[in-house]
């Protein structure tokens, strides 16, 4: 039984990589760094999997797209991605996608929770993007601020409550269904 959770579990994470990928796609157009879906994908990945798990499914995310596989915004791919001016967002999302999920753990899977962990999301990813870019790009941090944090504010609150609000009813949908379990500290215990 336990295998078959956490064989379900790595299954989820795949998915969630994947969704990532297709909604990584999804972009409006800046001049530097795109606006895209893939921090909407982070927080319903968090929100729905929880810390580890969902950490676990963007570290395969940015896994395949480091070795090649197109699922980066504009599809791209390779490891000069997460090493370059844009990368610190991909490697913030692993972070994110932790923490987000911690919180909503150690407090409970409720939309206003989940909105309150996806804004302290917003603002890890945010900020890891921000310092990789000043420091690879060279700029200052006025600059950062300006071209890769400012323009993605109010974007990721909107984005923030869409992972809040759908993430939870997924959750719950799944829950429901026992195809999740709704104590995420025993499924943290199965991965460690």
């Amino acid at each position: 039984m336990e295998r078959n959770y956490k064989l379900r579990m790595l299954l989820y994470c795949a998915l969630f990589a994947a969704i990532t990928g297709v909604l990584a796609q999804i972009t409006i157009p800046l001049p530097l760094i795109p606006i895209t879906g893939q921090t909407l994908a982070v927080g319903l990945t968090a929100t729905i999997l929880g810390s580890r798990y969902g950490a676990v499914s963007m570290i395969v995310y940015a896994a395949i797209g480091a070795v090649g596989v197109p699922v980066f915004s504009s599809a791209s791919a390779g490891f000069h991605v997460l090493v370059g001016p844009t990368g610190g967002f991909i490697i913030g999302f692993i972070v994110t996608a932790y923490f987000t999920g911690l919180i909503l753990e150690k407090t409970k899977f409720t939309i206003s929770m989940a909105m309150i962990a996806n804004l302290v999301g917003m603002v890890i990813t945010l900020a890891l993007g921000g310092i990789q870019y000043k420091f690879v790009a060279d700029v200052s941090w006025g600059a950062a601020m300006s071209v890769a944090v400012t323009p993605f504010i109010l974007g990721g609150i909107v984005k923030a409550y869409l992972a809040s609000l759908i993430g939870i009813k997924v959750r719950e949908r799944l829950v429901q269904a026992r195809l999740l379990e709704g104590n995420t500290i025993s499924q943290n215990k199965i991965i460690a």
